[in-house]
């Protein structure tokens, strides 16, 4: 697929390797193409760097990959029309500007209504399905644990798109849980929180989870 990642952050650029390595067409889309972090990753990886307009016009799947605060803005600049019928697979959190309490981070949502709620409210014609947002980028592509593969917790409101990112999900190392519809996300989002606590506590960033049944 060609496959265009909204955001050239650190989750952007690994999820963008990851598609590349699983044999996709990627465009790693930024608001500033000339911007040093971005060209250089273009000059080491050959993978294509644009604004999001375009990204999101020739893109088959969208990751969206940005901050979350930034998310909505970054999806108006991709233009909405642009994000009719796709997938977009929302590895976003909404995580406040503030300092976190004892390793809590603090969201700008509530737990009545998710991030990707209000993005789906945004562009309603768009499939969003939940998914990257609760390990670290490290971990993203191709995990190894020795308890085996670890679990990725999804949702989203179309069952087509979900069974896409669950193969995607698969070919990345990936065991999948689908929770349902968007309203999942009010509780999936949060995991971001739980999973950055032992790193600002103990320094350790390497986890991830896993179901067990």
């Amino acid at each position: 697929m060609k496959i265009g990642i909204i955001g050239s952050g650190a989750v952007g650029q690994a999820l963008a390797k990851g598609f590349q390595q699983e044999g996709h067409t990627v465009t790693l889309g930024t608001r500033d193409t000339s911007k040093p972090e971005a060209v250089q990753f273009n000059k080491e990886t050959g993978i294509s760097i644009a604004d999001f307009e375009t990204t999101a016009k020739t893109a088959d799947l969208l990751v969206l990959a940005t901050k979350g605060l930034v998310a909505a803005d970054a999806l108006r600049l991709a233009g909405i029309a642009h994000l009719d019928n796709k997938i977009i697979i929302d590895a976003t959190n909404p995580l406040a500007e503030k300092a976190p309490d004892h390793g809590v981070l603090h969201f700008f949502t509530t737990l009545e209504f998710s991030l990707m709620e209000q993005l789906q409210q945004l562009a309603p014609a768009a499939k969003f399905v939940k998914a990257f947002n609760s390990v670290g980028n490290a971990a993203m592509y191709q995990p190894q644990f020795k308890e085996g593969k670890p679990t990725m917790f999804i949702c989203g409101n179309d069952e087509e798109a979900k069974k896409t990112v669950t193969g995607l999900l698969t070919a990345f190392g990936w065991e999948t849980e689908d929770m349902g519809t968007a309203e999942a996300a009010r509780a999936i989002e949060p995991l971001c929180i739980l999973w950055c606590i032992p790193g600002f506590l103990q320094n350790r960033w390497t986890h991830a989870f896993k179901l067990l049944k």
